[in-house]
């Protein structure tokens, strides 16, 4: 793409396509030459096309990553001003400006979502509270299989600092409303539409009961095929999470 690109646009979307590419690379072996050429090809790609606020975000990733902080909070202000409102990972860009250590995190993705009964959630709204990300459908045998113990977790931690967030491989809208109410889902739900829904593409979901476990910090922590114990995580990182008010007040 880069040999064979035709004027600026080309040639900006070739560069960026390459550094996403090695920044994969990068995350999967933790080579520091790796991020460098991720940076090499995002500032190519600015170059051509100075208004690409991707290329930009990607940009401070690979920056922060090399330990670059000042310079990743200005690739990350730069796209900040650049990004639309209703883009979710503006907000996470104004927290990696706030806490640049985080850039260096795996983090899950970022993403937003309506909820079944119309609420809008962000993953970086859920800031502070330990979120538990269930990919599943009505169709799927073993994710009928493992509802009662997903019914089980939320009874079992309501009250505290968790957010379950059952995300629907669904194509059948009303289907999967009556399953919800029908089976007393009475936590988050939310209907991608399919493994080739955004939300289900960010957490590469191909296969079904899948979920995540995500810290306050919208750290990624766990990972899980299958109806899987994950009791004991979610008590340790709900332990750390009541622990933050008392943390921040005396920071405060």
């Amino acid at each position: 793409m880069v040999a064979e690109a035709q004027g600026n646009k080309e040639a900006a979307l070739a560069h960026f396509e390459l550094g996403v590419v090695l920044m994969d690379e990068a995350l999967a072996k933790h080579k520091n030459d790796l991020y460098g050429r991720v940076h090499d090809e995002m500032t190519k790609a600015i170059a051509a096309a100075p208004n690409f606020p991707q290329a930009m975000f990607v940009d401070g990733r690979a920056l922060a990553h090399l330990n670059q902080d000042d310079a990743a909070k200005t690739e990350f202000q730069n796209y900040v001003k650049l990004a639309k409102d209703d883009d979710a990972q503006k907000q996470r860009a104004l927290r990696y400006i706030g806490d640049p250590e985080l850039a260096r995190a795996r983090m899950a993705p970022a993403f937003a979502v309506t909820t079944i009964d119309g609420q809008h959630i962000s993953l970086d709204d859920l800031q502070g509270k330990v979120v538990l990300l269930d990919f599943w459908a009505t169709w799927c045998g073993p994710c009928r299989e493992a509802l009662p113990h997903l019914r089980d977790i939320a009874k079992k931690f309501e009250g505290q600092p968790l957010v379950v967030l059952s995300v629907s491989l669904d194509s059948d809208e009303q289907k999967w409303k009556d399953f919800v109410a029908k089976n007393g889902m009475t936590w988050l739900n939310y209907r991608d539409g399919g493994f080739a829904g955004p939300v289900a593409r960010l957490f590469n979901v191909n296969a079904i009961p899948h979920t995540f476990t995500i810290d306050t910090d919208g750290v990624l922590q766990d990972e899980h095929i299958g109806d899987a114990s994950i009791e004991g995580k979610l008590k340790k990182l709900l332990a750390r999470a009541r622990e933050l008010p008392a943390n921040q007040s005396a920071a405060n």
